[in-house]
């Protein structure tokens, strides 16, 4: 197979579907050898800011000199992003031959594995012959049937910020999203964002059950924050100032989680220079988590796509351009609490532009500007995404603002239809 080959085969409809339960994923590593039993890992899970937790300890750990796997989901420009060692995309033939490897072992289960199952059991198979010293895995969804729960016992686990997303696989209330979350606490050392009484006490609890050791993220240790669109500086007690490349107003927080991982790190023996972590988090990089594309119009796209997650996009577009009006492109999942979405950033709209992420999950453009409309800016609807960025552009203008948010799943096309505007703009 060719890389296109293989990626159609790995997104094939046989493989469709969300099953609950670990025991495909098992199954399937089992016939591969169980390479996962060979790795170490500091498994994340979280609604909010897993995936830039994940990156920031990564770049630690790479700085530290480990050989470092990461995983994450899901991708913003390639599927090659997914798995990386060391900074360093799994390549297009090492993709082809690992699923050339596994292609088989899948085929031949009675119950057919989901593909973020397939995916999980990749990752797990690359970063074996890669000879990861650690493995940053972030989980899917949710996390005690996630199929990257397979693990044993990590060096440490991380719980990032919880909030009200997928309440229909999780459960309606918070409890039950973070007793979801909670059950990747096998025992050993855990590591939690907090944010309210009601999900502490859950981690608490499940924590005491198993064995493990619970540790909060002291959030008083972040000192004199400055902001720019260039990311973030800000002190945290010992380490100075630390620069991060990152624009939202909410990411020190999610390195302050980070670095109390790699303190528990530390503590089981990992060398962890105060350089490394300094250094780590200055290099990390995360696409579409208010990322900046460009300016005149400054053009902002973000991955926020929950209630929780949109009011932080909110908080940061007032920091950064105070009561300034925004351009919004805006598109969702149908399965999302859209009204409470749009609700927290409909105060800085100068107007919307409704689009259709390319996913069958997305709500329709239609759909969603009905519902937009109830909130007095005006509503546009274009079809095509590059259409959406063509007009966002125009009715902003070179002094204004737009901001590309509502799925991750807009971010690849966003991207590439902002990339041709400016290639049309140079020539």
């Amino acid at each position: 197979m060719g890389i296109n080959e293989t990626l159609e085969y790995i997104h094939s409809v046989k493989w469709r579907g969300s099953k609950p339960g670990l025991k495909r994923t098992r199954e399937l590593l089992n016939a591969l050898g169980n390479p996962e039993r060979r790795l170490k890992f500091v498994h994340i899970a979280g609604t909010n800011g897993k995936g830039t937790t994940a990156a920031c300890i990564a770049a630690i750990l790479e700085k530290a000199g480990y050989r470092t796997g990461l995983y994450t989901s899901p991708y913003i420009r390639s599927f090659n992003e997914r798995m990386q060692v060391s900074g360093e995309h799994i390549t297009d033939g090492e993709l082809i031959n690992l699923t050339e490897e596994l292609r088989p072992h899948a085929e031949t289960m009675e119950d057919s594995p989901t593909e973020f199952e397939l995916i999980t059991a990749l990752a797990m198979l690359y970063f074996r012959q890669r000879k990861c010293d650690i493995v940053v895995l972030e989980t899917g969804l949710g996390g005690e049937l996630d199929s990257t729960n397979v693990i044993d016992t990590p060096e440490v686990t991380v719980i990032t910020l919880i909030g009200y997303d997928h309440v229909k696989e999780l459960g309606p209330t918070i409890k039950d999203i973070a007793g979801a979350k909670a059950g990747i606490i096998k025992g050993g050392y855990v590591v939690i964002y907090g944010g309210s009484p009601d999900v502490e006490a859950v981690f608490e609890s499940v924590s005491d059950s198993r064995g493990a050791r619970l540790h909060r993220t002291d959030y008083s240790r972040i000192s004199q924050e400055r902001f720019t669109l260039g990311g973030a500086v800000f002190d945290f007690t010992p380490y100075g100032d630390i620069s991060l490349p990152l624009a939202g107003t909410y990411q020190p927080k999610n390195a302050a989680v980070a670095i109390t991982a790699i303190e528990i790190l530390r503590k089981r023996g990992y060398r962890i220079s105060d350089e490394a972590i300094v250094a780590g988090l200055a290099t990390v990089n995360w696409p579409g988590r208010f990322e900046i594309l460009g300016d005149n119009p400054v053009f902002i796209l973000d991955g926020a796509h929950n209630p929780q997650a949109i009011e932080a996009t909110a908080d940061s577009l007032r920091h950064h351009f105070g009561n300034r009006k925004i351009v919004f492109i805006i598109g969702v999942m149908a399965d999302k609490d859209v009204d409470s979405m749009i609700s927290h950033i409909a105060p800085l709209a100068e107007s919307f532009i409704a689009v259709c992420p390319d996913n069958p999950r997305a709500l329709d453009v239609g759909a969603l500007a009905e519902k937009l409309s109830a909130y007095g800016a005006p509503v546009l609807t274009c079809n095509l995404i590059r259409a959406g960025v063509e007009t966002a552009i125009s009715r902003a203008g070179e002094n204004g603002i737009v901001c590309a948010l509502g799925s991750l799943f807009l971010s690849k096309d966003v991207r590439a239809a902002y990339n041709l505007h400016s290639e049309a703009a140079r020539t």
